[in-house]
């Protein structure tokens, strides 16, 4: 039996995982939301566009967990924290046919070819969590990869950005799963593939 290969996005109301203005303030009061959606992860996969700012993010959140965060103007907390810490010891799989390497954490490593992930999902192990971004995502879907969607709507419309499905290469039928009403209006919507 094949491991289980979940993404658990924030996604606008209108389906932009980002604005169009990438230096805008974040409209997610958190990144951790998305963990404690996928019960027992123990592999991490992302994509080369989000990687950067992630492994900046994060390992500055785990050598000093008492400064300010980077890109925002408050110490991070206990869940940020505690996300860091277990990030740095869990094995990313960071898909890039263009960087050159990843130096964060210490058991990351570069997935030049889908391929890879299929056997990494057929590899014994738990929850594989599909940190993002939208490209990954879609190429996962096209490549029939992900085997679960888990959607933090956010009540909130961007008007434009980065949508999450723009590159979907066919009409695809997702199971629902269900959907849970979470802080500040959001919504988790849960959808099998």
């Amino acid at each position: 039996m094949s491991r289980t290969m979940i993404a658990a996005l924030q996604v606008s109301l209108d389906g932009f995982t980002q604005g169009e203005d990438r230096g805008e303030p974040s409209w997610v009061e958190s990144w951790t939301d998305a963990l404690t959606l996928i019960p027992d992860v123990d592999a991490f996969v992302q994509g080369a566009g989000m990687y950067p700012g992630y492994a900046e993010y994060w390992s500055a959140i785990e050598a000093d967990p008492t400064r300010d965060a980077p890109f925002s103007s408050a110490p991070p907390g206990e869940a940020e924290i505690a996300y860091a810490r277990f990030a740095a010891k869990t094995p990313h799989y960071v898909v890039s046919t263009k960087l050159e390497g990843v130096t964060w954490p210490k058991t990351a490593r570069m997935v030049r070819d889908l391929a890879e992930l299929k056997a990494l999902k057929n590899q014994p192990g738990k929850n594989i969590y599909v940190v993002g971004g939208a490209t990954l995502v879609t190429s996962l879907l096209n490549a029939n990869l992900l085997d679960e969607l888990r959607l933090i709507v956010h009540p909130l419309l961007l008007g434009g950005g980065t949508p999450l499905f723009a590159n979907v290469k066919a009409r695809r039928a997702l199971t629902f799963v269900e959907a849970k009403p979470a802080k500040s209006g959001r919504v988790v919507l849960t959808y099998r593939t």
